[in-house]
């Protein structure tokens, strides 16, 4: 995977969209366009948990088709940048050691299904508001830069490409009859484990031993540890999203 595929997969997303609003302004019906800015992070090898000082851009682009008053079906484009490093956050001695980091930009494709509550969009619903879930499946790829440990013979830029699974939750706001605003959050689950350039490697050293005096495992900071082999990368978004709606409301 290359460069050349990372802006194809971006230009045949933004046409597909492009195409979808047109389709839909054409039609009148209940249709959206919009677009989002938040916060992107990443947990993994490098980072076991969500830090507030390794945070990235994320934006996104999209279109959705409202079923009914509860189900939709949103497709878009987002892109994230994503990143981490041991020397601002270690996890323990051995990261110290270890330095790896990494950064680059996640570019995706995804559509999910989304749950209202309330019957907010009906001209006669009292409430202007509904909290909603999501759940989908993309595909999104990966290309960044970084180092598996202070001494990787193969540091700097890497592509990958990975099925992603998003879900989360948020809550809509109607702004105004056809305007609609919302706060959103989520996971992104992936199917790989190299995400931060730490993965199956051949060469693991494990992080603890066995102390001969007391029996007991023991950080070895001489060491290098390459992760967790038995889990995969996960990346996760919080922010606003506002959108157009195309509809017309039936007269009999």
């Amino acid at each position: 995977m290359n460069k050349s595929r990372f802006y194809t997969l971006a230009l045949l997303a933004v046409f597909g969209l492009l195409s979808l609003g047109t389709t839909q302004m054409a039609k009148a019906q209940q249709h959206e366009i919009g677009l989002g800015l938040g916060a992107g992070a990443y947990t993994g090898d490098i980072l076991r948990m969500i830090d507030p000082n390794q945070l990235g851009i994320q934006g996104t682009l999209f279109g959705r088709r409202n079923f009914d008053n509860a189900w939709s079906l949103r497709a878009g484009f987002t892109v994230s940048r994503l990143n981490g490093a041991d020397s601002i956050s270690p996890i323990d001695q051995v990261a110290m050691v270890r330095n790896a980091f990494f950064k680059g930009t996640m570019a995706e494709v995804s559509a999910t299904m989304e749950f209202h509550f309330l019957d907010y969009m009906s001209h006669k619903s009292t409430s202007r508001f509904s909290p909603f879930g999501f759940f989908g499946l993309g595909y999104g790829m990966f290309i960044g830069e970084g180092q598996t440990y202070e001494a990787d013979p193969q540091p700097g830029n890497y592509t990958l490409g990975t099925v992603i699974v998003p879900f989360g939750a948020g809550i809509k706001y109607k702004l105004k009859d056809r305007i609609l605003l919302s706060l959103e959050g989520g996971a992104k689950a992936t199917f790989t484990d190299n995400l931060d350039k730490i993965g199956n490697e051949t060469l693991y050293l494990p992080r603890y031993r066995t102390d001969p005096g007391t029996g007991n495992q023991v950080l070895d900071p001489t060491s290098i540890n390459f992760g967790n082999q038995s889990d995969r990368d996960w990346y996760y978004f919080l922010g606003f999203t506002i959108s157009y709606s195309f509809h017309q409301i039936k007269c009999y």
